[in-house]
């Protein structure tokens, strides 16, 4: 299968970039991923781009977009801005031509024209763009072909084998046509063809299943270099669903790629398992004489993957033609993303010192991407982060930011970075473990991992709610932490202060510790204002002297609630007791004193783990058959503690600093919050008693309205999803958090 050898010695190892850019169709509705991020309203983000160091950038010229309502008419107006941008800023452009699409609305992947109209489309481009020399005519035409005519996913939504073989020849004709035309113009045009490549492992009942998906995983680049035929695999398969002349023909007049592109996700290698009862129903199904459970390779194996570096090998071995990585992202928690990104550029420099003819590593997903966990399916906003954050509408880098900068430097990485990935941890298990009979190609040690141990994170208010919620998402995310309560740092002495962080060496504060009872408050207002006003400003002094970031929590309760708009960062503060003055100067002084403090004001916490907040009593007075009381005039933005202290870490490993809102979406009044509760718990809302806040009788005064928004980005899911998940987490007696390990393709 061999098609061309490398030269002796393989060109230096590149970082290239991306955007996630998919337009797809589902229905006859249309998701396109550049205008949610807002990238096609935002020019500057190549200077961005160009920042990081990037070599090359997958960029997309889509046939949707440039051609949407007719083939006969063209509007290159936003390309044009865009390729000449990048052509100042030095950054060569791999053009895509369709990216998980299927064409405008007047084609799609059966059509018996799909593939003549997108060669009439990349003739266009390259004529437009001559010096554009790499091309990517069609995103993995398999996953594509897969999940629209064989899952039914996206359109024409097929779920038929047959439909499915066509709609990948028919991209692979695409390809061949489209590159045959780009060459008549830009004559030495380098076809970089990318596909999605894993493993599939499996049960010795599920053999002769996995290995045909083994098979099929090539097709792409085995149908573009002129394999598939007699001899091939899969050659009778095709030939059964009448494709023999068809193959016959892209054999006589193959393509082969310049670089076999190798989109590879921690999701990409699975596993099947005949045991079905063992996993749940939705990740059953079957081909027709047997039923099996299709998961996630990570999620069971015992032995965790080989993942991307037995991808590279098996195109290599494959092929020997120059291999690029040109997918690599993590929907996750900012530490899992740098050390994912860390593995794969490991794995990358180590296959290239093999003599692996490999060229590049590519930042996918560079602005994020929306609704990837449901395969685009349904147009939800849920959005997961990329290099950069764009929910503020302006993108904000991440530290992925900064860990590419520093491998295109060759500089040390960020903290965060060390580690294993919770890919490479026991906890990723989340089903039997399991040794797979077929498809054998597990971890044989540390390859591409960091084992070194990061300094801490060290987090006060050991007896506290937050205080044991950093803790907790700490543990979660593999975070090196130290836990202390006032005996190992006591915020009213100096001295102490500094022996702590002398002790401990952190890389990082979180200070979850203060003075908590509102009320109380009013009657102790020196004792309140020394925890959460004096003790706060000498921490924060000892750590600007340290250079060492730190992370302080403040509360809605700084606002004298006088709007009935959502309070933003700049809002000017008025608190009405005790309690919102010590917050509200705390505040005042962290924020003018310089260092690296980042302040967060928060919101009504609630969490199953905890069983003294809100929401817990609400759901033990009513399971008892009590009736529970709340008030009907203050409206608050509650905040699930397990959202907040994930938000708080990934913003502290950002580097960021300033005041931040964090809090849930959405804005209720405390006995709505409590009818909420007892709605999602299968308890009866009906008693809750909505009464006015004087019943109470409380020392200290209250807001009427302290919900909050947010000018730099709403980093939180919304309150009713925050608490569908508190209900879970009650129910099971363990907090549930929110995951993200979906990935764009």
């Amino acid at each position: 299968m061999t098609t061309r050898r490398p030269a002796p010695e393989a060109p230096p190892l590149e970082l290239w970039g991306g955007h996630e850019c998919t337009v797809n169709r589902v229905g006859d509705g249309w998701m396109d991923q550049t205008r949610l991020s807002g990238h096609h309203d935002r020019p500057g983000d190549l200077d961005l781009f160009a920042d990081l160091g990037l070599k090359a950038l997958r960029y997309p010229v889509l046939w949707e977009r440039v051609s949407p309502d007719s083939p006969d008419k063209a509007d290159w107006s936003w390309s044009d801005e865009r390729l000449e941008r990048l052509r100042a800023l030095n950054i060569r452009p791999i053009v895509g031509l369709v990216h998980h699409g299927s064409g405008p609305h007047y084609t799609n992947l059966l059509d018996d024209g799909f593939a003549e109209g997108l060669a009439r489309h990349a003739r266009a481009t390259a004529e437009r763009y001559p010096w554009v020399k790499d091309w990517t005519p069609v995103n993995e035409p398999l996953t594509t072909a897969r999940f629209s005519a064989l899952y039914g996913l996206w359109y024409p939504h097929l779920r038929d084998e047959g439909a499915f073989w066509r709609a990948l020849l028919n991209q692979i004709d695409a390809v061949r046509l489209s590159m045959k035309a780009i060459r008549e113009v830009v004559p030495d045009a380098r076809l970089v063809q990318t596909e999605d490549l894993g493993r599939c492992y499996g049960t010795e009942l599920t053999a002769e299943q996995a290995a045909f998906e083994n098979h099929r995983r090539f097709m792409t680049w085995d149908l573009l270099c002129g394999s598939v035929k007699p001899g091939h695999a899969l050659w009778p398969r095709l030939v059964r669903f009448g494709l023999k002349k068809r193959l016959a023909a892209i054999a006589a007049d193959p393509c082969p790629p310049d670089i076999v592109g190798v989109n590879h996700y921690v999701t990409s290698d699975r596993f099947i398992d005949h045991r079905v009862e063992r996993y749940p129903p939705e990740t059953r199904g079957g081909n027709g004489w047997i039923e099996y459970a299709d998961v996630e390779a990570v999620r069971v194996l015992e032995q965790s993957p080989r993942g991307l570096a037995l991808a590279l090998e098996d195109a290599w071995e494959r092929y020997h033609l120059p291999v690029a990585v040109t997918e690599c992202h993590l929907g996750c928690t900012r530490e899992e993303q740098l050390r994912w990104l860390g593995e794969a550029w490991a794995t990358v420099r180590q296959a290239h010192a093999d003599g692996m003819d490999v060229r590049a590593l590519t930042a996918w997903s560079l602005l994020g991407a929306y609704d990837w966990d449901s395969l685009l399916t349904n147009a939800r906003g849920r959005y997961e982060c990329g290099v950069f954050d764009v929910r503020s509408g302006t993108p904000r880098p991440t530290a992925a930011a900064g860990l590419l900068k520093a491998l295109s430097n060759r500089a040390a990485t960020p903290l965060a970075a060390s580690g294993e990935g919770w890919w490479r941890r026991d906890t990723r298990l989340l089903f039997e473990p399991s040794r797979p009979i077929c498809g054998t190609a597990l971890s044989r040690g540390s390859e591409g991992r960091s084992t070194e141990q990061a300094r801490p994170i060290l987090i006060l208010g050991a007896t506290g709610t937050l205080g044991q919620a950093f803790a907790r998402g700490c543990a979660q995310r593999a975070l090196s932490h130290v836990l202390t309560d006032r005996k190992g740092l006591d915020l009213a002495d100096p001295v102490s202060i500094a022996a702590a962080l002398e002790k401990n060496d952190p890389w990082a504060v979180v200070n979850a510790a203060g003075w908590v009872r509102v009320d109380d408050a009013e009657h102790h207002p020196e004792a309140c204002m020394a925890a959460n006003a004096w003790g706060a400003v000498a921490l924060a002094e000892a750590c600007r002297d340290r250079d060492i970031p730190l992370v302080s929590i403040s509360s809605d309760l700084v606002f004298d609630g006088r709007t009935r708009e959502p309070y933003l960062e700049d809002h000017e503060t008025n608190p009405l007791n005790v309690y919102g003055r010590s917050k509200a100067e705390a505040e005042r002084r962290l924020l003018a004193m310089g260092g690296r403090n980042l302040v967060l004001r928060t919101s009504a916490f609630f969490s199953p783990h905890d069983r003294h907040n809100f929401a817990v009593a609400v759901a033990q007075a009513l399971e008892a058959g009590g009736v529970f009381t709340a008030a009907r005039d203050q409206t608050v933005s509650p905040t699930y503690v397990p959202d907040l202290v994930n938000a708080a870490l990934d913003l502290l490993i950002d580097g960021e600093i300033g005041l931040w809102h964090l809090a849930n979406r959405g804005a209720v009044s405390w006995a709505e919050f409590a009818r909420q509760v007892a709605g999602k718990l299968d308890l009866d809302p009906r008693q809750v008693r909505a009464v006015p806040t004087s019943t109470f009788k409380l020392p200290a005064a209250r807001p009427r309205w302290s919900v909050l928004g947010s000018s730099r980005g709403v980093l939180l899911p919304s309150f009713e999803e925050a608490l569908d998940r508190f209900a879970e987490g009650y129910r099971t007696g363990a907090p549930v958090v929110r995951t993200r390990s979906s990935d764009a393709a």
